[in-house]
């Protein structure tokens, strides 16, 4: 039991490292690049994560709160309500402007074969239909 324990520490601490690191903004990595800080933590598998942990990142919390996934926050929209955003309103009314030119388009379709279909029911203008 202590043998796996010498290997699964270290390994969950390199685990932990690499995670925290990718998950860091580049500009809270300190006195390396974060590329290099993964190379370290991967190359190095004991003390590469201890560096990390100890000197690799500003350990402060950033001003307003800042967390990894601010780059998700900056680039999302704000979501509105569907009656207060312009936008939404605008492709309603486009969506039922191409819905009604649809409808006329079918109806005059419409028209036009219940036309045929009674000229042909007639026959001929002038003629009588067969007897049978």
């Amino acid at each position: 039991m202590f043998r796996a324990l010498i290997y699964l520490l270290p390994l969950a601490l390199t685990i932990y490292a690499f995670i925290d690191c990718l998950n860091t903004p580049e500009d809270e990595a300190k006195h390396l690049p974060k590329i290099a800080w993964v190379f370290i933590i991967l190359l190095f598998w004991i003390v590469g994560p201890i560096v990390w942990l100890a000197a690799g990142k500003m350990r402060e919390v950033p001003a307003g709160g800042r967390t990894p996934s601010e780059w998700h926050r900056n680039h999302r929209q704000r979501w509105v309500a569907p009656d207060d955003n312009p936008d939404f309103l605008k492709s309603l009314k486009d969506e039922n402007e191409k819905d009604e030119a649809v409808l006329k388009d079918w109806e005059a379709d419409l028209r036009r074969r219940e036309d045929e279909l009674k000229r042909r029911e007639n026959g001929p203008e002038g003629s009588t239909p067969p007897a049978s």
